[in-house]
């Protein structure tokens, strides 16, 4: 692994050192990405090319990667930079997809929305040299580069705003072990971010698969959509990173569509999913939805879409923040349908500090299934390693940490950490689901400096949304 490491240390020093175009983590990932993303395509297409005669690139040949990439004494300076942002990028986004095929769906969309920040073309060639010693048809180097990758994806939880598309991989791994995707069963992540949960269940899926046919399965019952550009490329390189040779991504809003549109053909057996919390619906979205549930809120919007993507009997697991788990009005009547509609019968509590920097505001695992109403919640308090405050960069959630869950969820007893709530209580407290720990008494909990400008956002936020609900009323 230490090869490929010193590639992309190599790679980032070149573009943080001699190119002054990348501004942040943030562009230097993106810039990553797109180059990634064209050479390990480039590099499937040659396999493809090999095992299948009538194979045919989408790329037209002049921009395929080894055409003006693969030849490290290739064209360079001011000649690659005028190559890439005036031939490479116009082309590759109108890429014919006429003919239906997904590959050539992909690139398009791909390259639709991202862009070269890179303003030196002598720093260009340099981290395309780079790249070239990276043979992505290896499988070892592929997985080995795949694991790194993570590491990448997870700098964008301190990239400013773009932490809101990534997951921690603890979190994603244990809502995983805990739903236990099954071999055809369809699954969908309908906000997917980097594709945090969509790669951890292609790897638990891979563990149950016998034979070529239950690997191409995996392939086709994955699903994931997103209309943020950045993160849109970032999950479909994560997923060709771990075997899925054409993902099944929908650049699109989930919010776009009317709730109606989606049909039963269109249900899944699984959702798991991080649905963007704490920002407005934009684009009049939330008239997409039945009026007594049209919200501004976006989180609650996608609880109501997920509801409606599981099919009868579908299980999810799903990050919600405390405001969705109380509130009058539209909120309660979402969470009144939530409970009618699906049994939700556990509830882990995280601590404030799991998505920091990023975000510090409260989040909550909940899992539950379509079909049946709600008789019992139970509640898990996760709780901070020994002697540790909160989590931070350094000192980030772990998947062990989860171990303690994961050896109460089938012999679940009451204790200082987890406690049980009767839907008749449930329905007595108005639906209301922020239901603290009874068992220890309320502490005052210290927060720093950027959580009380969080909540104070949060509350401005609030009021903001309450005073154009009535000024739409009047």
């Amino acid at each position: 692994m230490s090869s490929i490491q010193s590639v992309i240390k190599s790679i980032r020093d070149i573009m943080r050192n001699e190119d002054r175009g990348i501004n942040g983590d943030a562009q230097r990932i993106e810039q990553l990405g797109w180059m990634l993303f064209l050479k390990i395509f480039s590099d499937k297409d040659k396999e493809l090319e090999l095992m299948d005669d009538a194979y045919q690139s989408p790329i037209p040949a002049e921009f395929h990667w080894d055409e003006w990439a693969g030849d490290d004494e290739g064209i360079t300076g001011d000649e690659l930079l005028h190559f890439v942002n005036n031939k490479l990028f116009p082309a590759l986004r109108k890429v014919d997809v006429a003919s239906g095929n997904k590959r050539a769906l992909i690139v398009r969309d791909v390259f639709q929305g991202n862009n070269n920040y890179m303003q030196s073309g002598t720093a260009l060639r340099k981290v395309v040299n780079k790249l070239n010693e990276v043979d992505f048809n290896i499988a070892n180097e592929r997985h080995l580069f795949g694991d790194i990758y993570e590491g990448i994806l997870k700098e964008l939880q301190s990239a400013g705003k773009s932490g809101e598309f990534y997951t921690p991989r603890a979190v994603t791994q244990f809502m995983t072990d805990i739903i236990n995707p099954q071999l055809g069963e369809k699954l969908l992540d309908p906000a997917c971010g980097t594709g945090g949960f969509l790669t951890c269940a292609v790897e638990h899926l891979k563990s149950q698969a016998g034979n070529v046919q239950q690997r191409q399965s995996i392939q086709d019952n994955i699903a994931g959509w997103e209309f943020k550009p950045l993160p849109f490329l970032l999950a479909t390189t994560n997923l060709i990173l771990h075997d899925i040779e054409v993902p099944n991504l929908l650049f699109d809003d989930s919010l776009a569509r009317p709730l109606t549109d989606h049909k039963a053909k269109d249900r899944v057996d699984v959702i798991l999913a991080n649905p963007p919390f704490g920002g407005a619906v934009a684009n009049n979205n939330e008239n997409n939805f039945p009026l007594n549930f049209r919200t501004k809120e976006s989180a609650d919007l996608f609880l109501i879409l997920m509801i409606h993507l599981l099919k009868p009997g579908g299980r999810a697991a799903i990050v919600l923040p405390d405001g969705s788990l109380t509130g009058d009005g539209v909120k309660q009547r979402i969470r009144e349908k939530w409970l009618t509609d699906c049994n939700v019968h556990t509830i882990v509590r995280l601590p404030n500090s799991v998505f920091s920097p990023y975000a510090s505001v409260a989040t909550n695992l909940c899992f539950f299934e379509k079909g049946t109403p709600t008789k019992d919640i139970w509640y898990y308090e996760h709780k901070l390693p020994e002697g540790q405050k909160s989590y931070s960069k350094t000192k980030p959630i772990r998947i062990e940490e989860f171990d303690a869950e994961k050896a109460w969820w089938n012999n679940r007893k009451e204790s200082e950490i987890a406690w049980k709530v009767s839907g008749q209580e449930i329905k007595e407290r108005n639906y209301d689901l922020d239901i603290k720990n009874p068992h220890r008494e309320e502490e005052e909990t210290p927060h720093t400096a950027a959580e009380l400008l969080d909540m104070l956002e949060s509350s401005f936020a609030k009021s903001t949304g309450l005073i154009r609900q009535l000024r739409e009323t009047f």
